[in-house]
């Protein structure tokens, strides 16, 4: 192999996630394109570097790095190239050359030695001498951790947190429990620990090792919606996680109940028969807290009947509201409860009680808040009313710190700080999952009326949880139930349509309809093209919309006619590479720049984004015409859909721009927080609707092809759906009733709660 010695002059390209970067280097005043794996260097740094030249096709002459070590400057001009870089905050070029020209050749042992020396130069304070040599030192210590973490296999992203997290105890928590990493550390799973340990020459049946797994075990529980599993599904599942002896789980899962760090609890199994379920102790007192907070909210409230029907009488006749009997029930029991929940399927009149419930509570003064779980849920309660409303998320105030409770983030409302409010209208409650519930609750003082509405019939919350399901269930709160479909309703057979498959009925698809269409195909390249020609030429003329509004929905992840698949084929026709357009290297669903020499993929300037996972820090602002900012503010939750309007190398940020103009930048390495979305799951539809939607089906899992994920996808179109695929398929889901199971507990806390059983918390 050969040697090179240089400068880095200028880092053109870095994965911030495997360290993969292009840079310049100067090397006996002669620049260099350098390839290769780097762990945190900056521009100024002297580099020595053993690989070998190679021809790239596109790029020329570049030289392969396969070793490197940094070295220290050894000239006065090379350290103040380097202190000139912006490798130590607070030092640029002008602030460098003072520096060297005072001390010479002398400056970094002066630097690492007695940096209160650096206090003689105009322009360092004290305080800034101290800063600039804990930075020296800092960059020391960062750069031994990296290497020190790359013998475990750990990405250059993940081990900057884990440096953040643990400093100079990274070394022992790595050789004696690495399993603590995936307790304390967001993105190191059970997996990733494990590798690690194996690794460091950790035992297989080590105590450490079966804890984690177990609580891992629970955790991806929670990720298929449960709040706890059956003892013997846990047991099942760890025990083919860690592959050791049973009675090996068995005891830890004693040893971790005693550490009060699950807990087991009998619930309702078979009629009349119970079973033992494991929590993990977030998630119970979750389901706790949560069923205390809403008995408690649930208060019976004086009014007369002829008192509620005078009212609606007046805004029958002021507003031109006219409502039928169970809409009127519905609206007299919101008046008389602490809590009502309304529910019914479209065209059910469910926003026009809603509207005569905020007249008849504007009537009586009282202050009224309505919410959404997403911004485009939040947008269509606002249109439809006539009144703000606001995501859950905004209306709770997102601190922006994580706090201790499962990393969630808390709110600045809360039990000390209130929401003021004497109504809360809460819309499209099927996506609430359970700690959003609790969060919410918690803002919430008896003597507020909680109103939620919301269709059961859909999917459960993306989140773990039932909770509209389970607060029906128990039977311990007013439900009122919306079956009647109107009028003009009932000229869309996207409702009659939906209200048929939700029944199990057979629907005739004939292509009559002006807005329910079904294309027999049976080849899934053939679907691919057809989907291609709806979202891209025929659907936008049809509707009116552009190409980025009709949404394709489908059922899967993998697979020809899965999200991954789609997106791509989509991305391809839909915002095609340009010389205009700049983009980076993006793994569907892995982060930035995944594999830089061969990504499987691109994130473009145009591209049609969702964001996966709620992120409570992520600042956003919206900005006016001359691009100044207007509004500020905290949070971008899972399901927020943007595109992307910048992609800065320089900065190494990605701007998307969210509903109301939300503009949100990420730093590369936040970049597995989005995903392409041309195409998303039926799951990741929930609460948004689109000008059209194109749905491909094919044969997929039974447990998940049902008439509940169907229904909730026909329910995403406003004005057309179109189906692509096997009317077999299509029938076989209308009539699979299954759904499939959520292991819950809220529906048995609530009525323990009501029964005495269980503490007052």
């Amino acid at each position: 192999m050969m040697k090179l010695e240089g400068y880095v002059e200028h880092i053109i390209y870095r994965n911030t996630e495997n360290g993969y970067s292009v840079l310049n280097l100067v090397s006996e005043g002669e620049e260099t394109t350098v390839v290769g794996v780097f762990h945190y260097i900056s521009e100024g740094e002297l580099l020595e570097l053993e690989g070998e030249y190679t021809e790239h096709p596109l790029y020329g002459q570049q030289f392969h790095a396969k070793n490197f070590e940094v070295k220290a400057p050894r000239d006065a001009l090379a350290m103040e190239r380097y202190l000139g870089s912006g490798a130590i905050k607070g030092i640029g070029a002008a602030l460098a050359a003072r520096i060297v020209r005072r001390f010479g050749e002398k400056t970094f042992e002066i630097m690492e030695k007695e940096p209160e020396r650096l206090a003689e130069i105009k322009g360092i304070s004290e305080r800034k001498a101290r800063e600039i040599a804990e930075q020296m030192e800092e960059k020391r210590d960062l750069r031994r951790a990296m290497v020190f973490l790359q013998e475990y296999g750990v990405s250059v992203n993940l081990a900057a947190k884990i440096y953040e997290q643990y400093g100079q105890e990274i070394y022992r928590i790595v050789k004696e429990n690495p399993y603590r990493l995936a307790d304390d550390i967001a993105g190191v799973g059970f997996r990733t620990a494990d590798e690690i340990a194996k690794r460091a020459g950790i035992r297989e049946d080590s105590d450490f090792r079966i804890r984690s797994g177990i609580l891992y075990t629970l955790l991806s529980a929670s990720s298929e919606g449960h709040t706890c599993l059956p003892e013997e599904l846990l047991l099942k599942r760890a025990l083919e996680l860690l592959g050791v002896p049973e009675k090996a789980v068995e005891r830890q899962i004693d040893n971790l109940s005693m550490d009060r760090k699950l807990v087991r609890r009998l619930l309702p199994w078979a009629e009349g028969q119970e079973k033992t379920f494991v929590y993990g102790s977030a998630s119970y007192y979750a389901e706790l807290s949560t069923a205390a907070m809403l008995c408690r909210l649930n208060l019976s409230l004086e009014t007369s009947d002829t008192e509620i029907d005078t009212r609606l009488h007046q805004i029958s006749r002021q507003s031109k509201i006219l409502l039928d009997e169970r809409q009127r029930e519905a609206v007299a029991e919101a008046v008389k409860h602490g809590v009502l929940i309304l529910t019914g399927g479209p065209g059910t009149g469910k926003t026009t009680t809603i509207n005569a419930m905020i007249r008849y509570f504007e009537a009586e003064g009282l202050e009224i808040l309505l919410a959404a779980p997403t911004g485009r849920a939040a947008k269509r309660m606002t249109e439809a009313t006539g009144c703000q409303a606001r995501t859950i998320h905004r209306l709770l105030e997102p601190s922006g710190t994580p706090n201790s409770e499962g990393g969630r983030a808390p709110f600045m409302k809360n039990e000390d700080d209130p929401l003021e409010a004497d109504v809360i209208i809460i819309d499209e409650m099927s996506m609430v999952d359970l700690y959003l519930m609790q969060a919410l609750l918690k803002a919430v003082v008896p003597g507020t009326r909680l109103v939620l509405v919301g269709d059961v019939n859909q999917l459960p919350s993306v989140g773990p949880g039932s909770v509209l399901q389970d607060l029906i269930r128990s039977g311990a709160f007013p439900v009122v139930r919306l079956t009647k479909i109107f009028r003009q309703a009932a000229e869309s057979d996207i409702i009659v349509n939906a209200h048929k498959i939700n029944r199990g009925e057979k629907i005739t698809l004939d292509n009559k309809s002006r807005d329910f269409f079904f294309l027999q195909r049976q080849d899934p390249n053939v679907i691919l093209r057809v989907v291609l020609a709806l979202v891209q030429e025929k659907l936008p003329r049809y509707v009116s919309a552009q190409p980025t509004d009709i949404q394709v929905l489908t059922p899967m992840r993998k697979g020809a006619l899965g999200v991954e698949n789609l997106n791509r084929v989509l991305q391809r026709y839909l915002n095609p590479e340009s010389p205009d357009k700049e983009e980076i290297p993006f793994g569907h669903g892995g982060a930035a720049g995944e594999d830089a020499e061969n990504p499987k993929g691109v994130l473009r300037v145009g591209d049609k984004v969702m964001q996966i996972r709620n992120n409570y820090q992520l600042e956003w602002e919206v900005r006016n015409q001359y691009g100044i900012a207007v509004d500020r503010g905290l949070g971008v939750f899972n399901g927020d859909m943007g595109i992307v309007r910048a992609v800065n190398s320089f900065a190494e940020e990605v701007t998307v721009e969210f509903d109301e103009g939300r503009m949100v930048s990420y730093p590369y390495r936040q970049l597995d927080e989005l995903e392409l979305a041309y195409a998303v799951t039926v799951h990741k539809s929930q609460g948004s609707e689109y000008p059209a939607v194109v749905i491909p089906l094919l044969a997929g899992p039974r447990p998940l092809m049902n008439r509940n994920l169907l229904y909730t996808a026909v329910t995403r179109a406003r004005a057309c759906v179109t189906l692509v695929g096997s009317a077999g398929t299509f029938q076989a889901m209308v009539d699979n009733g299954t759904e499939q199971k959520r292991y819950t507990g809220l529906c048995e806390a609530v009525k323990s709660y009501l029964s005495s059983q269980m503490p007052d918390l």
